[in-house]
C-alpha cells in the first residue's frame, strides 16, 4: 500500500480507528469511513479510498467489511486485517444484540417505530453525502465524470424505477464499466 501521508504504527491503531468508525455510524459506517480514513487520519488519499471501496462494492459480503480487511492487511497483513475487522465489529455487535432483546419488548410502541423510520432517513443522507465527497475524484476516472454520470443513473433507473435485481445490473453494468475503462486505460 502507497503512503498517501501518514500510516498507523500498530494494527492497534487500525483497530482503535475502526472501532471509532463503528460507533459513530451505527447503521451505516460507509460515511464515516471515507471522513476517517481520507481526511482525519490521512491514511488513505481520496483516489485510494474509491479504488478500494470499488473492490469492496464487487466482492461478496458487506462493504465496509471488505474495506476494513483490505486496508487492515495492507498495512499489517493478516494482523491488520483482523485489528481492523475485530474494531468494526465488537461494540456493534455488543449493541445489536442489546437492541434486539429491547425491541422485541417495545416494538409495538409507536414512538419507537418513529425513531427507527428516522434513522433510515438519515443513514439515506449520509450516503449521500458520502457519494458528493468522492465525485471529484471521478475526473482522474478513466471513463471521466460524463460517463460515470451516466453508469450511476442508468444503474439508479434500473434499479430504483425498473426494479431489476441488482445481481444482474451489477454484473452487466460493471462488465460494461470496466470494459470500457480497460480498453481506455491501454490506450493511455
Amino acid at each position: 500500500m502507497s503512503d498517501p501521508t501518514l500510516r498507523p504504527g500498530a494494527p492497534r491503531d487500525l483497530f482503535r480507528v475502526f472501532h471509532r468508525m463503528a460507533l459513530q455510524g451505527f447503521g451505516g459506517v460507509l460515511a464515516v469511513t471515507q471522513r476517517e480514513l481520507v481526511e482525519r487520519e490521512r491514511w488513505l488519499t481520496r483516489e485510494q479510498f474509491v479504488e478500494h471501496l470499488s473492490i469492496a462494492q464487487v466482492l461478496p459480503g458487506p462493504n465496509v467489511i471488505n474495506l476494513a480487511l483490505m486496508i487492515g492487511d495492507g498495512f499489517f497483513g493478516w494482523r491488520g486485517a483482523m485489528a481492523a475487522l475485530a474494531g468494526l465489529l465488537l461494540a456493534p455487535l455488543a449493541i445489536v444484540l442489546s437492541l434486539a432483546t429491547i425491541y422485541a419488548r417495545l416494538s409495538t410502541v409507536p414512538f419507537v417505530a418513529g425513531a427507527l423510520r428516522g434513522m433510515g432517513a438519515v443513514a439515506a443522507g449520509l450516503v449521500i453525502a458520502t457519494a458528493l465527497k468522492v465525485v471529484p475524484t471521478l475526473k482522474k476516472n478513466p471513463m471521466g465524470l460524463p460517463l460515470s454520470a451516466a453508469f450511476a443513473t442508468v444503474t439508479w433507473v434500473a434499479i430504483g424505477l425498473l426494479h431489476w435485481p441488482l445481481v444482474w445490473v451489477v454484473l452487466g453494468l460493471g462488465a460494461l464499466a470496466m470494459g470500457i475503462a480497460w480498453t481506455r486505460l491501454r490506450e493511455r
